[in-house]
C-alpha cells in the first residue's frame, strides 16, 4: 500500500461537496487569518508528456510546519521544485508571499537530503554553513557579519562549539544539523526540506522534529517526508500529493475536519484512512481527466 489519504476532506474536495465552494478553499480553513506564505491556484505541470500534477490548489499560512506525503512518483519532488521556482507551471499560478517564487529567492531556504562534501577536504562546520551564503554574495569573500550569521545558525541547531570541527568527523545527525544551519544562515522566511530525516536514526529524527517545531514559531517549513506516524504528531498541516493534492489542517496531530488516523506499517509504507471513503489522492486517475481550471502560462 502506498502513502495516501483516504478521508472525507479529500473526498469532498474531489467531488465538489457543498462545504467547498471552490478549489481555492482547500487548506485555508481556520488558519485564514494568518498571512499566506504559499498560495497555489489550479496548477498543472508536465515534463513534455502526461501531467505529473493536475489542478493543484492550496494555501499555507505563515509559521506552519507542513509535511508533504504521498507515493513515489506521485509528484512530491516536482511540487517542491515548482514552489522553489526551479520549474514553472503549465497552467495556474504559484505565489510565495504574494510574488512568483523566482522573485522571492532571498526569502527561501532549502535543505536537501544530504550534501556530499569530500571527506578528504578539510572543511569545518563554520565554513560548510557559510557556503549557504555564497548565492547572496555578488563579490567573493565573507564579512564579519557573515561569520556571525553562520555562528548564530549553528547555535540555533544545537551545535554551538562545533564551529572549528571538521564536517567529515561529524555523525549523521550532526551533519544533518549542519545542512539545516546552512539553509538558515540567510535567515529565510520559508524553509523547504527534502526528507531531512531520511538518513538518521529514530532518536535523532525526533530531535530534529523538535527543532523544526521551534523553527516554525518564526518561519514556515514545508518538508517532504515518508514517516507518517512522526509527522502527524509534529506538523501543523499534512499535504497529501499523488498527482492531485489536498491539504489537511491539523490540531494537535488530528485533522480538525476529518480526524485522520495513522495506521501501522504495511510493508515498508504507511497510509491514512477515514471511514473508508474514496480519496482523489489515492484514486487519482479520474481527477487527472478533469478540465484545466487555471490560465495557461507562457514562458
Amino acid at each position: 500500500m502506498e502513502d495516501s489519504c483516504q478521508c472525507k476532506h479529500c473526498y469532498e474536495h474531489f467531488h465538489g461537496a457543498n462545504s467547498h465552494n471552490s478549489s481555492a478553499n482547500v487548506g485555508v480553513g481556520q488558519q485564514s487569518s494568518k498571512e499566506c506564505a504559499v498560495r497555489v491556484r489550479d496548477v498543472c505541470f508536465s515534463y513534455q508528456g502526461p501531467e505529473v500534477l493536475h489542478n493543484i490548489s492550496f494555501e499555507i499560512p505563515e509559521k506552519s510546519l507542513v509535511a508533504v506525503i504521498g507515493p513515489n512518483g506521485g509528484g512530491k519532488t516536482t511540487l517542491l521544485r515548482l514552489l522553489l521556482g526551479d520549474l514553472r507551471p503549465r497552467f495556474g499560478k504559484i505565489e510565495i508571499y504574494n510574488q512568483p517564487p523566482h522573485k522571492q529567492r532571498n526569502r527561501i531556504g532549502f535543505v536537501p537530503q544530504q550534501i556530499n562534501f569530500d571527506n578528504q577536504f578539510p572543511i569545518t562546520v563554520l565554513e560548510a554553513v557559510m557556503t549557504g551564503l555564497i548565492g547572496s554574495r555578488i563579490f567573493g569573500g565573507f564579512s564579519k557579519s557573515d561569520k556571525e550569521a553562520a555562528s548564530a545558525a549553528i547555535k540555533r541547531v544545537g551545535l554551538e562549539g562545533f564551529e572549528k570541527k571538521r564536517f567529515s568527523e561529524l555523525s549523521g545527525g550532526q551533519r544533518q544539523r549542519v545542512i539545516i544551519a546552512r539553509a538558515l544562515a540567510n535567515d529565510p522566511d520559508l524553509l523547504f526540506l527534502d526528507e531531512p530525516t531520511a538518513n538518521v536514526d529514530s532518536a535523532t529524527e525526533l530531535e530534529l522534529f523538535k527543532l523544526f517545531q521551534e523553527l516554525a514559531k518564526e518561519k514556515t517549513l514545508i518538508m517532504v517526508s515518508h514517516n507518517v506516524r512522526v509527522v502527524v504528531s509534529h506538523s501543523t498541516h499534512i499535504l497529501c500529493v499523488n498527482h492531485t493534492a489536498a491539504l489537511h489542517d491539523l490540531n494537535n496531530g488530528v485533522d480538525v475536519d476529518t480526524e485522520l488516523i495513522p495506521l501501522d506499517n504495511v510493508g515498508d509504507l504507511k497510509s491514512f484512512v477515514h471511514e473508508h471513503t474514496p480519496s482523489h489522492v489515492n484514486h487519482h486517475m479520474e481527477a487527472l481527466y478533469m478540465p484545466h481550471k487555471g490560465e495557461k502560462q507562457d514562458y
